[in-house]
């Protein structure tokens, strides 16, 4: 009988440590601190950096980088697109020359300071052209004249955009991914904002 007592209070025991154990890591886990291991904001200086210069949401540039390389800059699509950004060698070399950078090679988009230079810039040119960070993010990943095509042929409503009414499933979960990051960057990083 007293064994069984014993054995009755240690399993008390474990389970109340365990349950302790259990809530404290939840409440470490809502920490920023926590949070931000779990979205980290490598490449901060150059991200900022560019994202002033060409007037584009930094925490829309990370989490693109996040979305796209998950911050590996020697990454490669099967397609062909490279770096941080993943950007396409063709869309790279017509950003070198829209930017008149006559020095620009291929090998630079391995680079993380070129590729987020590059990257920023071509996000900024589609805000222009698109101002809608869905179309944006949507043009990025499926191309903008898919984009200008979805829009002239109706399959997108820009008055009632929604994420799902995109063509390509693909373009449409890199989106979704994205928009998923960028709010938490955004609640995480903006207030220590670099400028």
């Amino acid at each position: 009988m007293k064994k069984r007592r014993l054995w009755f209070r240690l399993i008390k025991r474990g389970l109340i440590g365990l349950l302790v154990i259990v809530i404290g890591l939840g409440l470490f886990f809502q920490t920023s601190y926590a949070q931000k291991l779990f979205y980290p904001y490598p490449y901060r200086p150059i991200v900022e950096k560019y994202a002033v210069q060409y007037g584009v949401d930094p925490f829309l540039v990370i989490a693109v980088i996040r979305a796209e390389s998950n911050f590996m800059p020697q990454s490669q699509s099967h397609k062909g697109a490279q770096g941080l950004m993943q950007l396409m060698p063709d869309t790279a070399e017509w950003i070198a020359k829209s930017k008149g950078d006559k020095s620009f090679t291929l090998e630079d988009l391995k680079d993380p300071e070129k590729n987020i230079q590059y990257g920023t810039w071509y996000l900024a040119s589609l805000q222009k052209e698109f101002n809608n960070t869905t179309l944006v993010l949507a043009a990025y990943n499926g191309g903008r004249g898919h984009v200008q095509e979805w829009i002239k042929t109706q399959q997108l409503d820009i008055d009632h955009l929604r994420v799902e009414d995109i063509p390509f499933q693909e373009t449409r979960k890199y989106v979704q991914r994205v928009l998923f990051y960028y709010p938490k960057y955004k609640a995480l990083y903006s207030t220590g904002l670099q400028g």
